[in-house]
């Protein structure tokens, strides 16, 4: 959300939603990024967040307000500072000198320069503590000059691609925005396609978008039983040291039951 937008700040707070991004960027015109930098500044340490992780996207360097909005970011603490239009590894470490106490830095992955060197910009982001990343859609596809329908056919690849490196290096990766707020069903069906590339959730736009977000990125209850009977099957004396045994009559091993935790920690986290 726009920095400068107080009452959505404030609601923000009471919102079942992961992470609030408190936006100095493309939300708040030039006019107002002083203000914007100031109120986030303000937000951040005030807190009453309560679990919900607080971030800041800032302008680039390369900007007239850069410079500022990281200096102020990093004075205000929040759980991340989010820089967009990152292009290389070398973008990702120039960043990070910058980031100090408990802050993490974040980056948006949009632009072609990113996508051809997403393995430098991987290895880069796990040397340098990046806690996540988010694909920005709309500026890839301006970037590209491509079209985008629902489907965001000219970006499979890249989604792919970004989604695989994240993995490589253990960074979380959140797709990115859908534009149409009024379209619910166009938001779900994007939901569930970003799910489908093993995106980590969704960067959202409204409050209206939220529980959709939720409820496809959630585990199923079928998920969830059956991670716990994985989990419980492995706990057992006789299964303690096999590294693949049957369970319901389907051969599981060692990795089903990392992913059957992983998944019953998703749970643990949204149950909180």
């Amino acid at each position: 959300m726009p920095a400068t937008n107080q009452r959505a700040v404030d609601k923000a707070r009471s919102l079942a939603c992961d992470v609030v991004i408190l936006d100095l960027e493309d939300a708040v015109a030039p006019d107002a990024k002083d203000l914007a930098r100031q109120q986030a500044a303000v937000a951040v340490r005030a807190g009453l967040f309560g679990r919900r992780e607080t971030v800041i996207r800032i302008n680039t360097l390369e900007t007239p307000w850069g410079k500022a909005d990281l200096e102020a970011a990093v004075a205000a603490q929040p759980d991340g500072i989010l820089v967009p239009k990152v292009s290389s590894a070398k973008d990702i470490t120039h960043y990070a000198q910058h980031i100090t106490g408990r802050t993490k830095l974040w980056a948006m992955i949009e632009t072609c320069g990113a996508i051809l060197q997403l393995a430098e910009v991987a290895a880069a982001s796990r040397a340098c503590g990046v806690a996540a990343w988010i694909i920005g859609p709309n500026d890839l596809a301006k970037e590209m000059r491509c079209i985008l329908d629902l489907e965001r056919r000219p970006l499979h690849a890249a989604l792919s691609l970004a989604v695989i490196a994240a993995r490589a290096r253990g960074i979380a990766i959140l797709d990115g925005v859908y534009n149409d707020i009024s379209d619910l069903d166009g938001l779900r069906t994007q939901c569930l396609q970003g799910a489908a590339f093993g995106f980590d959730g969704k960067s959202l736009i409204h409050p209206s978008q939220i529980q959709i977000a939720n409820d496809v990125f959630s585990p199923t209850a079928e998920q969830i039983a059956w991670s716990r009977t994985v989990v419980e099957a492995f706990s057992m004396p006789e299964n303690t040291n096999k590294g693949a045994i049957r369970v319901e009559g389907r051969m599981v091993e060692r990795l089903h039951l990392k992913e059957a935790k992983r998944i019953l920690s998703v749970v643990a986290a949204i149950q909180a």
